[in-house]
């Protein structure tokens, strides 16, 4: 299979470096400087350090020529990104199957991935998400991982699934495509919660509660915006969740140790040379809920603290504060 990948960064270049094993891959940046660096010396030096990529997959900063005989595209684009990508795809490439793989909430809209997808490409085309547990770096060292596909056909969903199969990386598939989207979007506000936890060294009972409140905060949302309970049990719900708030690698997690410290949220984002889309999800969540009368005291907290208007040990000590309730997930 022909795949273009659209998105040089960490993410977009392990993928490629994954799937090079079994498929023609082309990765495209829109950065010419970016991509001449990455052809010359084979490493994603900006965003994947030490990591060689192969000469089997062809680099370009041309998005005409990067989509030319491709089967499938993978936009590994931020969410801010996406509707842009996704314009220029349906003009460029019409009918091209298309799977992107960011995660969060459009700033703009309050949409996710799928609901853009169906403005800018139509509802009849083919279109899905590869979401799941995985850190790029781990992904391109070829360390086994899991992930899953949600599409709007499941035919399409298993048999993408399947071509993307490999004895690395593992590619389950369903058809929830908004359960796959929200447990990947609320995940990254809960890891900053972590963060923050571990960055007050609150322990390690706090952190498991923490994670386990965490996962019902977002399934009870989740449930609500038309997501399934087994989603959220699974790779791209609890599996991500657990990855993101416990491992090093996380970005997510990493802003919240240090708004445990007390740096402001701009010092944070500029020091990190990532995208923390945890971030910009808080928000959001924070408003959809209230439209719909949920309560994420999690997530609410993460927001007092991400806009200055609590301290990360203030913060904790109002959620501790809270009334005891009956432990529920929807």
């Amino acid at each position: 299979m022909n795949i273009t990948i659209l998105g040089a960064g960490a993410w977009g270049t392990a993928l490629a470096i994954s799937f090079s094993h079994d498929h023609t891959v082309q990765l495209w940046g829109r950065d010419t400087h970016q991509i001449t660096e990455m052809g010359t010396q084979r490493k994603n030096i900006r965003y994947l350090s030490g990591i060689t990529i192969p000469e089997s997959i062809t680099l370009t900063s041309d998005f005409n020529a990067a989509l030319s005989g491709a089967d499938l595209v993978l936009s590994v684009v931020p969410t801010a990104a996406l509707r842009e990508t996704l314009r220029a795809l349906a003009k460029t490439a019409p009918g091209l199957p298309v799977i992107w793989a960011c995660k969060g909430f459009e700033q703009t809209s309050g949409k996710l991935a799928h609901q853009i997808a169906a403005e800018e490409l139509g509802k009849q085309a083919q279109y899905g998400v590869l979401s799941g547990p995985s850190f790029a770096r781990e992904v391109a060292e070829g360390k086994p991982a899991a992930l899953t596909l949600a599409a709007n056909d499941k035919q399409f969903a298993d048999e993408t699934a399947r071509k993307l199969h490999n004895n690395r990386l593992r590619v389950y598939s369903c058809t929830d495509i908004a359960g796959v989207e929200l447990g990947g979007a609320l995940k990254n506000v809960i890891a900053i919660a972590a963060g923050i936890s571990d960055g007050l060294g609150l322990g390690n009972n706090a952190r498991a509660a923490l994670i386990t409140r965490g996962l019902a905060e977002a399934t009870r949302l989740g449930l609500r915006l038309g997501g399934k309970l087994e989603t959220f049990m699974g790779l791209t719900g609890l599996g991500d969740l657990v990855l993101t708030t416990t491992g090093d690698l996380s970005r997510n997690r990493r802003v919240g140790l240090a708004l445990a410290s007390g740096e402001p949220i701009s010092a944070i984002l500029q020091n990190l040379g990532h995208v923390a889309e945890g971030v910009y999800t808080a928000p959001e969540v924070v408003r959809i809920a209230a439209n719909l009368g949920l309560e994420m005291p999690l997530t609410e907290a993460v927001c007092g603290v991400i806009e200055g208007k609590l301290t990360a040990a203030a913060a904790a000590e109002a959620l501790m504060r809270r009334d005891p309730k009956t432990e529920a997930y929807s």
